[in-house]
């Protein structure tokens, strides 16, 4: 009978480890899925974020109002202007200045309209709109 309770006790320790492993390695597997990041890792992650909605709506929606008020496309800005997190200006050079099209374009978009907020074309005021303070 000792022979069988020592078996036992060998089973038994041999699953209480094997139990414990599996134990470990959960706790081990949570811990390493924490996030670890800092306020200043995640504050910065947010204004690159923030950065490029704000740089994709300018170049999806500037383009196609200058294109509805002089029928020409534009592909590359010669300037761009921003604080990076509240607005983007959007330059470009007219290349068909000499044969009868725009010299000159500036766009502005802001996150707070999300939108554009001020569209000139050759020192022409086109759309105007003021942020609410």
């Amino acid at each position: 009978m000792s022979e069988e309770n020592e078996k036992m006790s060998e089973t038994s320790k041999m699953l209480f480890g094997i139990v414990g492993v599996f134990v470990i390695g959960f706790i081990v597997v949570g811990l390493s899925k924490m996030d670890t990041s800092t306020n200043e890792q995640k504050q910065g992650a947010a204004q690159v974020s923030g950065y490029a909605a704000l740089h994709t709506m300018a170049s999806q929606k500037c383009p196609a109002a200058i294109m509805e008020a002089t029928k020409e496309q534009v592909y590359f800005t010669s300037e761009t202007d921003s604080d990076k997190e509240t607005y983007l200006t959007l330059k470009w050079v007219g290349e068909n200045a000499k044969t009868g099209g725009f010299k000159k374009a500036s766009c502005t978009v802001r996150t707070i309209v999300g939108g554009i907020t001020e569209l000139i074309i050759d020192d022409k005021v086109l759309i105007s709109k003021k942020p609410m303070p």
